[in-house]
């Protein structure tokens, strides 16, 4: 088990919800000025040096309701709604990104490398923007220190953790099935073809040697892929080539994205009970996740700041009818976790989600958005 993957699974599920919500921004034609306050916004508040120093410190990953609950809060850290449906779009298309990029690594340390194309793809949103720019490069440098030294056993421990974490995640994706990345069942499609890891060499050859270590003859087989070998490795500099592309914005190519739960996904509701049965340790998840909130600085805005609602459907009928259709087992509303016990972790967590409190929108724009805000107060 590794207590350094959490930050790798929400530095990288950040990305991918900030490569969405300025594709959806840009979709719905929301004037230039809100979009920047929008993404300005979040990044500044998932960058912010206190959340990110309790980001690195060593421990356990969340469960999915828990991590949910953070990005919910984070998606509505500027003037911009989104109801429960449109949220649970939204994480579904993080997730499924993610974990494709994840299954396609060529090395477990090129996790990392995935990490900092979602970082360079960040600062591009926030080039006018010094101040928060400063903030994503030094989190780069913190993942340079923490994750620079790392061997190739412990990397692949933190791989396996996040498939681990991705375990029976199988919801089709319009993007991967029109790539043919993905099958019908939700399952992806890993490539035979295309460059082997660095540092190793392409198949087709295998060498014998005899006692002493010489090489004493060859012989060669047919892998059936179409390999060639890695043209160089990626810099894990804080600016450089990172020569793979996988955590890159997919989205730059305008295109309409559609999420479907498969057969397979409705099948294992049974095994996604852990969102939903009491948890002997979901106390102390929830201790470590109200402190890890408690360091996430949501800004207060003007009442005179006019908020707006984002659609990551086509049409809000196709929204509310995602809200009726998708299965119970995999809603993330609420997180049910009985802590009423402990009067002091309450006044805490009280405290905490009033920190979290945002000033109020018009009731026009914001409407479809106030049973989502209204969900932390539900813990």
């Amino acid at each position: 088990m590794s207590l350094r993957t959490l930050p790798l699974l929400f530095l990288n599920l950040g990305g991918e919800m900030l490569y969405i919500l300025d594709h959806r921004l840009r979709a719905q034609n929301i004037p230039g000025d809100k979009a920047r306050k929008v993404l300005n916004d979040i990044i500044s508040t998932m960058f912010n040096q206190k959340f990110i120093e309790e980001l690195f410190k060593p421990q356990e990953l969340y469960s999915k309701k828990a991590l949910r609950t953070v990005y919910d809060r984070l998606a509505h850290a500027s003037i911009m709604r989104l109801n429960q449906a449109s949220m649970d779009k939204l994480y579904d298309l993080m997730t499924m990104a993610f974990k494709y990029q994840v299954l396609l690594c060529p090395r477990p340390k090129d996790v990392l490398l995935v990490t900092f194309n979602h970082l360079d793809a960040i600062k591009g949103f926030i080039q006018d923007s010094p101040a928060i720019l400063h903030q994503v490069d030094e989190t780069v440098r913190r993942l340079t220190e923490t994750y620079g030294s790392l061997s190739a056993g412990e990397f692949q421990l933190i791989r396996q953790m996040l498939l681990v974490f991705f375990q029976d995640l199988h919801i089709r994706v319009s993007i991967f099935l029109k790539d043919r990345v993905q099958n019908s069942n939700g399952r992806f499609v890993l490539p035979v073809s295309g460059p082997v890891p660095w540092g190793t060499e392409v198949p087709g050859l295998i060498r014998m040697f005899n006692h002493k270590g010489e090489e004493v003859r060859t012989a060669e087989f047919k892998h059936g892929g179409s390999y060639v070998a890695a043209p160089k490795e990626g810099s894990f500099e804080l600016y450089g080539d990172r020569v793979l592309k996988l955590g890159t914005n997919m989205y730059s190519v305008n295109r309409p994205v559609e999420t479907h739960m498969s057969g397979a996904s409705k099948n294992v509701a049974s095994r996604t009970q852990d969102c939903i049965a009491p948890n002997p340790l979901a106390k102390e998840e929830l201790n470590l996740l109200a402190r890890l909130m408690g360091r996430m600085e949501i800004k207060k805005h003007s009442g005179t700041e006019s908020g707006f609602r984002l659609n990551l459907f086509t049409t809000d009928e196709e929204e509310e009818q995602a809200a009726l259709s998708r299965p119970e087992e995999l809603s993330y509303e609420v997180i049910n976790i009985q802590a009423t016990q402990d009067q002091q972790r309450n006044e805490e967590l009280a405290r905490i989600m009033g920190e979290f409190e945002i000033t109020d929108q018009p009731s026009q724009s914001a409407s479809k958005g106030d049973d989502l805000l209204a969900m932390m107060d539900e813990l």
